[in-house]
């Protein structure tokens, strides 16, 4: 089951069930009612599972534990917290260190994760990349992305597998500057933009110049600077301004004019290690101002000084953010 298909309900049950399990002074009455929760739906079992692999990422690595038995170890009663922690230390060792393991444990899909491995260049979580191509321009790679550089004599050619990649185009009459992405092939035309391929979407953002979009059905549209297209492989969705924010990124900084609560923190989720979940009764709150991606600690503090919500860390690779009351 995807995560994003699982309640924040079911979610924030598996985090506190967690936290409850892996107190040292956890009874066996508490341990009889997690089984039962467990036991109540498909969908807690996937909750707990992803809150496993999340823990499993960030356990402490300690005592050396028999590998075959880790996956028991949080389940068995009479144990104390330095056993737990070296099941955890196995399970990390069988799977969190693995390619497999490390897209898993936040839910990224594994052919996303592959193509970072095997890009040209690519980037993780919370980090951004700076590269001068061989022609002079200049390129900028957000969190969690991928791209392969194809250059020849005939062509510039970027091939952009999964995240967001920022352009700042050399002047070559000879060679045109391409960007290829599943949804289509964008032609700067001397320009300064943004492309970003997620969810079967491409979303381009002008800043200067022009750019030329086709999309694989061979549909075409020529985006001018200050506005910004959204295309799938089938077509393409009304023009509107440029966003700001898709450049600001670069500078470490998060820009929201009136972005909606929920998607300002998927975005400060591509910073941040472990979970950042939030409630859906405030995910639709509008969001003002400029935060630091650098610091997503301290970009949560703002947002709970200027918000009517609340952060919880009950653990600390966990966060929750909610209403007040």
């Amino acid at each position: 089951m995807p995560l994003k298909t699982l309640s924040h309900t079911s979610l924030q049950q598996a985090a506190h069930w967690y936290v409850q399990l892996n107190d040292q002074q956890v009874g066996e009455h508490e341990r009889q009612r997690w089984q039962a929760w467990l036991a109540q739906s498909g969908e807690h079992q996937e909750a707990w599972r992803y809150v496993e692999r999340v823990g499993q990422r960030f356990a402490p690595l300690h005592d050396d534990t028999d590998p075959l038995a880790s996956s028991q170890a949080l389940r068995s009663p009479g144990r104390g917290r330095v056993s737990r922690r070296s099941a955890l230390k196995s399970l990390l060792i069988l799977t969190g260190g693995s390619l497999l393991g490390w897209s898993t444990w936040r839910g990224t899909p594994l052919s996303d994760t592959l193509s970072r491995w095997t890009a040209d260049l690519a980037t993780g979580v919370g980090e951004t990349r700076e590269t001068l191509l061989s022609d002079g321009s200049r390129i900028w790679l957000n969190a969690l992305s991928a791209l392969d550089v194809r250059f020849s004599n005939r062509e510039r050619l970027l091939h952009l597998r999964v995240g967001e990649v920022l352009i700042d185009t050399a002047k070559d009459l000879d060679r045109p500057f391409l960007v290829q992405t599943a949804q289509g092939r964008l032609r700067a035309l001397g320009t300064r933009f943004s492309v970003r391929e997620e969810n079967g979407q491409t979303r381009l953002n002008v800043f200067d110049g022009a750019v030329q979009v086709r999309t694989v059905h061979g549909q075409e549209q020529t985006v001018p600077a200050g506005r910004q297209l959204a295309f799938t492989q089938h077509g393409f969705e009304p023009s509107s301004v440029a966003v700001a924010a898709r450049e600001a990124w670069r500078r470490g900084v998060l820009l929201a004019d009136n972005l909606p609560l929920g998607q300002l923190l998927e975005e400060l989720s591509r910073y941040r290690l472990g979970h950042l979940g939030c409630d859906p009764r405030i995910a639709g709150l509008p969001v003002m101002g400029s935060f630091p991606l650098k610091d997503t600690d301290q970009a949560l503090r703002l947002l709970e000084a200027a918000l009517p919500i609340r952060v919880e860390k009950p653990l600390s690779w966990w966060v929750n953010v909610g209403p007040t009351v």
